[in-house]
């Protein structure tokens, strides 16, 4: 069955999900040209993900994906976030930032809760980013028909993936922005390029693989296609759509100089993610020792963020992105899914 087929699009092209710069409305515009719109649901409580799906069904009939993290709930890292916040202490002081309550990352692994408000929908397409859940939540997904999507930075994460129920995976090359799917690797040394990742997922696996990371435009697509992928997920390029939530201090560095330096770090998250290099980046990392386990990290880094925004600066701003961003474009992503798939036809 070719790719289409089983997601039930007119053309391979996956809108990657970038969690806290898009919402269903990205995904509608995709999925009106014929490729596959995703929403992200980790950052969202279960009342905001059914409302997510209710607008996009509302507007769009057909597939959609759903974006999962997997990552386990972080283990009690008291000294480690009190180093963290000490670090973070100058960067308070200068922006004369109230001490931080105690607060809970907004991330949730996938769970029970989160299979029990679904099933009833029932969704076409789930997708996980660092690993997959536990059997148990895996096979009550799948009993309900939902095609299986996950991402492997390496073939030993891709073998791991097929083995353990997905139905497609993404070849998350190093040039892609936002957070690495790393779930067995640990070493960001030896992370791969898409070219050097996807033909070696292609020779190893049975199963579908989709190129992610660099890919920008018709020309990337083909190259993609060349090395035996099956279709292509594309995130940067959708980031200055008018249907994305990117805010205008993220907007601007894409459209500068700046775009030009990206690099992975830790610092705003607790794991390693591309983005354009800024002042945190500089000084904190890129990869910092001090930053707690993933997500904990975020909690005092999103205060120091909220404060800086607020005097327009991106300084302290996970300005996610990959390293290619010539794709992106002031359109609708209808219009830009449009041109990509043009790389499919003759």
């Amino acid at each position: 069955m070719s790719i289409t087929a089983l997601l039930k699009i007119s053309a391979p092209i996956i809108q990657a999900p970038m969690a806290g710069v898009q919402d269903y409305r990205l995904a509608v515009a995709v999925a009106r040209a014929g490729g596959l719109g995703s929403i992200p649901c980790a950052m969202l409580s279960i009342t905001q993900m059914l409302a997510q799906i209710k607008a996009f069904q509302a507007q769009q009939s057909g597939s959609y994906n759903l974006n999962f993290f997997c990552h386990s709930d972080a283990k009690n890292q008291v000294a480690q976030l009190a180093a963290w916040r000490e670090a973070l202490n100058p960067y308070f002081e200068e922006f004369q930032v109230e001490e931080d309550r105690p607060a809970s990352p907004a991330r949730t692994p996938f769970n029970q809760q989160i299979v029990d408000a679904l099933a009833p929908l029932a969704p076409p397409i789930l997708s996980f980013h660092f690993g997959l859940p536990e059997p148990k939540l895996l096979e009550q997904v799948k009993a309900w028909g939902a095609i299986i999507i996950s991402s492997a930075t390496s073939v030993n994460e891709g073998l791991w993936l097929e083995q353990h129920g997905a139905d497609i995976v993404i070849a998350q090359g190093l040039e892609a922005g936002g957070h690495r799917a790393m779930f067995i690797e640990t070493d960001i040394t030896q992370q791969l390029t898409t070219f050097s990742l996807v033909p070696q997922l292609v020779d190893s696996l049975k199963i579908p693989v989709i190129a992610a990371g660099g890919i920008a435009d018709t020309q990337g697509i083909q190259a993609a296609l060349n090395l035996g992928a099956k279709g292509v997920q594309i995130g940067t390029s959708y980031l200055l759509c008018d249907e994305a939530n990117t805010s205008n201090l993220h907007r601007s560095a894409l459209v500068s100089e700046q775009a030009q330096h990206t690099c992975l770090t830790n610092v705003f998250s607790g794991r390693p993610a591309r983005g354009i290099v800024n002042r945190a980046i500089n000084e904190l990392g890129p990869i910092s020792a001090n930053a707690p386990s993933f997500p904990l990290a975020a909690i005092a880094m999103t205060k120091l963020r909220s404060v800086a925004e607020k005097v327009h600066s991106s300084d302290f701003s996970p300005l996610w992105c990959g390293q290619n961003a010539r794709g992106c474009k002031n359109i609708s992503a209808t219009e830009l899914t449009h041109e990509l798939i043009s790389a499919f036809k003759d």
